[in-house]
């Protein structure tokens, strides 16, 4: 247990509104919003400044008390959630969320990092500008935890994943000291590169507290299209040539197989299914360019009519209302939610390269058929950056209590053929507390000794995000 005064301490740091100890306020906090990980924590802090968090931070170094820095809490794998034993206090960054500043001549936007991600792309867009990090909780979900993360999205094919993004940071490091690396700059050669080591630490290194972001010149035309394609393999050889045709302005790439187009239909209303006839496979992609008008759009459907006479494409529609695209978008959002109310599934987020997705497809769907009779794989996502979130839905009529406790066993064998792959086990989620430790089969012992020796240089007492990644 904390000492009460200790926590009247804290409390006295961050002000009235900057506190929450009652336990029903506290409840969003403390669970995890798709229920699998609920922990206890006496307090909630909510600091305004950078300099309130730093205080806040020096004190529990000098009491020796943990931490647990929380951003929109939509992670996927427990990692802002605090234990069960009320040992943590837990830091919300939420009330750090002001743009501090917005340069569009040089690209960049300035921002804390309890900025909702949905805002930030809306301020940059007021300057005519785009950050393009764009994924399905982009209205909850906050920036820091998406740099904590190293998020990725639905147009990391085009302008890569958060660590492609930042260009400087600001870290309340774990005894208290504020790191100022907020540079602007595109170039700068002078020792180790720092802001690296805390995007996609979890937390577990310090707490970030502002960010300095690229932007990109905003899309003047984007085309959206929806294609019902031969297999995975037509998928990727059909990504290779649009990219090469459009001169790479593919921003989006997204395989889905047919069940999950039905579970959406079935189970969200407003999907529609945009083809007449039923396809084993299908692609949702978008384009963007700056400029182009009828041209452009004519080498898409040039290249995508070459396809079809080639046998990759069966069928195709190109968006022609900003409404059409809109439509063609909420059905790959509606695959997400449709898949609850399917029954139980065993969720994997796993990257390979780009040309194995086919041969992983078919590799991993056979063995967890074999492994789970009647199981129904459901593998779609970002395939043009190679990850795939390879979800497998519960036999029907099985038991879903029955059907997850199979979770381990079904991850060992998908992380297997990922790994011989030369893949990843998380390509966007991170490790959190849910796959920390899997992660010690996967990583190399050179690899987890590294990581340690970081943490121990970084964090010699353990007290940030404890029991998170390692």
């Amino acid at each position: 247990m904390i000492d009460a005064a200790f926590l009247d301490r804290l409390r006295s740091i961050v002000g009235p509104a900057g506190h929450i100890d009652a336990p029903g306020d506290m409840e969003p906090y403390v669970a995890e919003w798709r229920g699998r990980y609920r922990g206890t924590t006496p307090l909630v802090l909510r600091p305004a400044t950078t300099r309130e968090l730093s205080e806040v931070v020096k004190a529990c170094w000098e009491a020796g008390v943990p931490i647990v820095p929380q951003g929109g809490n939509t992670s996927l794998v427990g990692g802002s959630i605090p234990s069960q034993d009320g040992s943590e206090v837990l830091v919300s960054l939420s009330r750090l969320n002001r743009v501090r500043e917005i340069d569009p001549l040089n690209y960049t936007v300035t921002v804390e990092a309890g900025c909702v991600l949905q805002a930030i792309q809306e301020a940059a867009a007021e300057v005519d500008r785009l950050f393009p990090l764009s994924l399905g909780a982009e209205g909850t979900c906050q920036i820091g935890g998406n740099i904590s993360s190293n998020a990725g999205g639905t147009m990391t094919l085009r302008y890569g994943n958060m660590r492609d993004l930042v260009l400087g940071l600001e870290v309340v490091m774990p005894d208290g000291q504020v790191w100022d690396g907020m540079r602007r700059l595109r170039k700068n050669n002078t020792g180790y590169d720092l802001k690296h080591l805390f995007i996609g630490a979890e937390g577990t290194l310090g707490i970030v507290t502002a960010a300095v972001l690229k932007l990109f010149p905003r899309p003047k035309q984007v085309e959206t299209g929806f294609l019902a394609v031969r297999d995975p393999d037509a998928a990727i050889e059909l990504l290779a040539s649009l990219r090469s045709a459009s001169g790479d302005s593919l921003s989006a790439f997204e395989l889905m197989p047919r069940i999950a187009i039905d579970f959406a239909l079935k189970h969200v209303a407003g999907t529609v299914d945009p083809l007449e006839e039923s396809h084993p496979w299908y692609v949702l992609l978008e384009f963007a360019t700056g400029s182009g008008g009828e041209a452009f759009r004519d080498t898409i459907e040039a290249t995508l009519g070459e396809a079809m006479e080639a046998g990759l494409v069966m069928d195709a529609v190109l968006a022609s209302s900003e409404s059409q695209a809109k439509q063609l978008w909420f059905i790959r959002e509606a695959i997400v939610e449709a898949q609850k109310y399917a029954g139980g599934s065993i969720k994997h987020d796993i990257s390979i390269p780009v040309s194995c997705v086919g041969t992983f497809i078919r590799e991993a769907t056979e063995a967890v058929e074999r492994t789970i009779p009647g199981a129904r794989p459901v593998p779609f996502g970002h395939v043009g950056d190679g990850n795939i979130h390879f979800n497998v839905t519960q036999p029907e009529g099985a038991d879903t209590e029955s059907y997850l406790a199979q979770w381990d066993k079904l991850n060992t064998v998908v992380h297997d053929i990922v790994l011989g792959m030369d893949g990843s086990i998380s390509a966007e989620h991170g490790i959190g507390t849910f796959k920390r430790d899997e992660l010690k089969r996967v990583k190399s012992p050179v690899e987890l000794e590294l990581m340690r020796k970081v943490k121990a240089a970084l964090d010699p007492k353990g007290l940030m995000n404890p029991g998170k990644v390692l």
